[in-house]
């Protein structure tokens, strides 16, 4: 996991700017995922979408976006998005799922040169997990409207897509101020860091070499300027599995590492488990989120 700024000291950084191992995902998937990264490239290379810091925010230790699923509307409440790890109440148990967990957290909305232009707040934790992924979910008190409409600022979407093999990714970081570009590497079928372990997580190229306070940073297609992954960790010494040194697990478990690479975790399996309102709903069809 890449630390959130201030658990540095203690060691506690799930999502640091390391490296780690890389390992293939079942070969059904990979086969699908490298057949349209092909198709993709035999019709051209898709526009480039400018990416910035709009819409992306500063925590006190960690990066995080404001967000909205394909099917939010503007007069939602607003959420955003960040890594399990940078939970303000610490880091969830492998296992543990929390919903509904009042929060008054505050978050620093920056504009598009990265300037802070307004102090979000949220009411409540609406999900959070470092189960199978590494995400939290904050409910603001503001909806997208007012967001909006107060400084101009629209959310990121989500997709609802898996993201593919060479994929050009932005990783736009609010703690810093700071974007990093390369391209999605692969995807990895178990990434185990510590005691914890995340399913088909995102393996940059090495030109991502994110550091401490990336943590929950969105992960952004240049080509579609969604949001397709949350940065949250990397193999920073090279050691096998343990915190700051995830290492990759294939289906036969196998064990790979890779120092000073390093990872996010896909969003596509969200908007899945929201329903209007941007209510959570765990139930529904299509969600396959970790329950509590």
């Amino acid at each position: 996991m890449r630390k959130p700024l201030v658990a540095a000291l203690f060691a506690l950084a799930v999502a640091g700017a390391g490296a780690a191992p890389a390992v293939a995902e079942p070969q059904s998937e990979a086969t699908a995922h490298t057949a349209s990264a092909t198709a993709k490239a035999s019709t051209g290379t898709p526009a480039v979408k400018a990416v910035d810091f709009a819409g992306t925010v500063s925590l006190s230790n960690c990066s995080g976006s404001v967000i909205r699923f394909p099917k939010s509307a503007d007069g939602d409440p607003a959420l955003v998005l960040t890594n399990g790890h940078c939970l303000e109440t610490g880091f969830p148990d492998p296992g543990e799922v929390i919903t509904g967990q009042s929060s008054s957290r505050s978050f620093g909305l920056l504009n598009s040169s990265g300037s802070r232009v307004a102090t979000l707040r949220a009411n409540k934790v609406v999900y959070s997990t470092m189960t199978d992924t590494d995400i939290t979910i904050y409910q603001l008190t503001r909806t997208y409207a007012q967001i909006k409409s107060s400084y101009g600022i629209s959310a990121l979407t989500v997709s609802d897509t898996h993201p593919v093999a060479g994929t050009a990714i932005k990783v736009v970081s609010g703690y810093w101020k700071r974007t990093y570009s390369c391209n999605i590497d692969g995807f990895v079928y178990r990434l185990k860091e510590g005691d914890w372990t995340w399913k088909d997580s995102v393996r940059y190229t090495s030109a991502c070499n994110t550091i401490g306070g990336t943590s929950g940073s969105p992960v952004i297609d240049t080509g579609t300027g969604k949001v397709v992954a949350v940065n949250n960790t990397g193999n920073e010494n090279g050691e096998r599995c343990t915190v700051d040194n995830p290492c990759e697990v294939d289906q036969n478990g196998n064990v790979t590492i890779h120092e000073g690479i390093n990872y996010a975790e896909e969003t596509y399996l969200i908007p899945a488990c929201f329903a209007g309102g941007n209510t959570l709903d765990l139930n529904a069809s299509g969600c396959t989120l970790p329950k509590p």
